[in-house]
């Protein structure tokens, strides 16, 4: 079963990935590597959820961070198809760095971070098994919850 078929099957579409809103790159290819620039929970309607926007453990609970995690990995994958054409060119995700916008005191930063995790490992299996550091910080872009970067191995480059 592909990547693709795995995403029909759990009802995903990849939406158009996001364009830059500043001067980077949404994906770099270098040799056998795939950097994805950091992606917001940006839903199809090319905006930010309210239930995605402000803090974890004030504004945003730990349900809503897990599904905007899961969100910001469908938005991975997008830019990932964008720059390799074919999920199944990816041959390992190496690592995925999380951000997560959290108030003084919240500690469940793994758990909502385990919403990117998962949701690779779904789709990828073991391909998508990776390391990762998730980080706690005062403020996101357009007050999102969680931004979420990617580093992968692609193979038939």
């Amino acid at each position: 079963m592909t990547a693709d078929d795995r995403l029909a099957a759990l009802g995903i579409s990849l939406p158009s990935p996001a364009a830059s809103i500043a001067n980077y790159l949404p994906f770099v290819v270098s040799g056998s590597l795939l950097a994805v620039s950091g992606q917001l929970p940006i839903g199809p309607s090319g905006q930010l959820d309210p239930s995605h926007t402000g803090k974890l453990g004030v504004e945003v609970s730990s349900q809503a961070g897990h599904a905007a995690a899961s969100l910001c990995a469908i938005n991975i994958l997008a830019q990932a198809k964008a720059a390799l054409g074919d999920l199944d060119r990816i041959s390992r995700c190496i690592r995925l760095g999380g951000f997560v916008n959290a108030a003084p005191g919240f500690a469940d930063l793994a758990g909502v971070m385990n919403g990117a995790s998962d949701f690779m490992v779904e789709v990828l299996n073991d391909k998508g098994r990776h390391a990762r550091s998730t980080v706690g910080v005062a403020e996101l872009p357009l007050d999102s919850a969680v931004e979420i970067e990617a580093l992968f191995e692609i193979a038939g480059n």
